[in-house]
């Protein structure tokens, strides 16, 4: 047996068309565009290469983006002041500040500052606890975006089992959060699996559907692997490698080649989630701006 390739370029690509359809027809309708500030503090060259990749996304849909760049020394009070201008400014509909921060910076502090109705990363502990409590509120990027791709290849959920591996805020507690609500494509029973968890093997091994989000190359191993699960990788990370011209390649939280032959269907790395937690940063923003149509 030979995994389906779960890709999320093709998903996210007719996501992003849908929409760029979508917000032409808002503006023929308003003369009026969605617009994303994105902040990006230091010089991070990964956190620059995504920021670009919002960017180019921003451009296919037709949203205004906006791109602020602060340098480390700058400091936090700079950050705080451009925030609270963010979110007065009425042409910006979705604000998204990259993280990680810079050492010296506040991330959750940052993240409170944001306006939660501008708050399009889903990450600010209002749209977290509304999630939670299964009421609208922006859902976090990465796990909204394993939910569409689950979605868009028909996998079943409800009622199967659902292992996560990885509690963070970013992508297992949410998506803990989204799969265990009741609603299509949700109904799922969901184990968090974490650094302190027993017999992880056991219960990697019962999951129908295993996510892998620890930040840990290679990780999950075809032993961990229940014959016929779908495993959704993601982990993204880079590994040196000296025949490569950048001396680096990027990995995921799986142990690709051993895990193919056992499952039934896989994220690759890259390809997989990465393309589709984009796809649905400008899910939100559109959905931010017609909030904002619909207060006018």
């Amino acid at each position: 047996m030979t995994a389906t390739l779960i890709d999320g370029k093709v998903v996210s690509d007719k996501l992003l068309l849908e929409l760029a359809h979508h917000v032409r027809g808002l503006h023929l309708r308003t003369q009026q565009d969605p617009g994303l500030a994105v902040v990006l503090v230091g010089d991070n060259p990964a956190s620059r290469v995504y920021v670009e990749s919002k960017k180019k996304a921003c451009a296919k849909v037709g949203i205004n983006s906006y791109d602020y760049r602060l340098s480390e020394a700058d400091g936090e009070g700079a950050l705080i002041e451009l925030i609270q201008h963010l979110n007065g400014d009425p042409d910006v509909h979705g604000i998204l500040v990259q993280l990680p921060l810079p050492d010296g910076f506040d991330d959750q502090k940052i993240i409170e500052l944001i306006d939660p109705a501008k708050d399009v990363d889903g990450f600010h502990p209002m749209n977290v606890g509304r999630v939670w409590q299964g009421l609208s509120g922006f859902k976090s990027c990465t796990p909204y975006g394993v939910f569409e791709l689950l979605r868009h290849y028909e996998i079943p959920v409800e009622g199967k089992h659902v292992v996560i591996i990885g509690r963070s805020n970013i992508v297992g507690k949410p998506l803990a959060s989204i799969l265990v609500q009741r609603g299509a494509g949700a109904n799922a029973t969901v184990t968090i699996c974490h650094s302190k968890s027993e017999n992880l093997v056991a219960l990697t091994r019962s999951a129908d559907i295993l996510v892998a989000a620890i930040g840990v190359p290679g990780f999950v191993t075809a032993e961990m692997v229940r014959p016929g699960a779908v495993v959704v990788d993601v982990g993204i990370n880079r590994v040196t490698d000296l025949n490569t011209k950048s001396g680096y390649r990027v990995v995921g939280d799986v142990d690709f080649n051993s895990v193919v032959p056992v499952a039934e269907a896989i994220t690759p790395v890259p390809g997989g989630v990465g393309p589709m937690t984009i796809a649905m940063l400008i899910k939100n923003t559109v959905e931010s701006f017609e909030r904002h149509l619909a207060e006018e």
